[in-house]
């Protein structure tokens, strides 16, 4: 296990649970380290803004960039336990594995995910990430994003496959799609053999965070299927925004 960035977290932890500014001093006692090794990792905290000097006191606090952090886990969460419901009853009536999404950056990350009981199935793992602009969740989050984050997008598209959107103008009109339908659809822009379907989760304001779809091989998720299958994704997509944001 790297001390070093051992040390740094329990620095860390010490600021984040103090009601005040601390001092190099108490730091090295609190964490028995000598005072130059406290000195060090309170640079590199504050050079990645974890921490802030406060100089009326010469002490240290753990900085909001530690709290958005744990804002942004609470939230994930929340929307995990929303969605556990409807992503069983989405596995039980299309027997494909299901996911739940966030975006961060230009990725995907798989908050949540069920595996299909079929032998030949998509696989992934929760924690897992994916290029947002070639698998169904992605562009469902994407979809609705600010124009100046799709046309940014739109620059740096890398293909994976060879049906990969990759050109700016086309991007822009599948995002249209994504809007006009109300589901995105991976035709094999990730893994050229897996397809998938997702739908976009909203907060009380109307605001995309999530996305909760399918996946399985291209063999099972045949174009005359798609739509009843789509609906079912987008029925459970409205569940979860409702239950998410009604408290329950």
């Amino acid at each position: 296990m790297n001390n070093t960035l051992v040390k740094g977290l329990q620095l860390l932890e010490v600021l984040a649970r103090s009601e005040k500014p601390l001092g190099v001093s108490e730091l090295a006692v609190l964490l028995g380290l000598g005072k130059s090794n406290v000195h060090r990792l309170l640079q590199a905290l504050v050079e990645l803004r974890y921490a802030v000097k406060q100089e009326q006191t010469s002490g240290y606090s753990a900085s909001l960039k530690v709290w958005e952090l744990g804002t942004a886990l609470s939230g994930r969460m929340s929307i995990r336990n929303a969605a556990i419901s409807e992503m069983d009853k989405l596995l039980a009536s299309t027997r494909e594995t299901v996911h739940l999404s966030v975006l961060d950056g230009d990725e995907v990350v798989y908050v949540h995910k069920l595996d299909s009981p079929e032998p030949v199935r998509s696989y992934s793992e929760v924690g897992g990430r994916a290029p947002a602009h070639c698998v169904a969740t992605g562009k469902a989050i994407f979809a609705w994003q600010p124009e100046q984050r799709i046309a940014a997008i739109s620059t740096r598209l890398v293909a994976h496959t060879p049906r990969t959107i990759v050109e700016p103008a086309a991007f822009a009109r599948e995002m249209q799609k994504v809007r006009t339908q109300g589901y995105a659809v991976n035709k094999g822009e990730w893994r050229e053999s897996v397809w998938g379907i997702a739908a976009p989760i909203r907060d009380s304001a109307g605001n995309v965070i999530a996305a909760i779809g399918i996946s399985g091989p291209a063999a099972r998720m045949k174009p005359a299927q798609l739509k009843n299958m789509a609906a079912s994704v987008v029925g459970a997509a409205q569940a979860v925004t409702t239950t998410l944001n009604s408290g329950q």
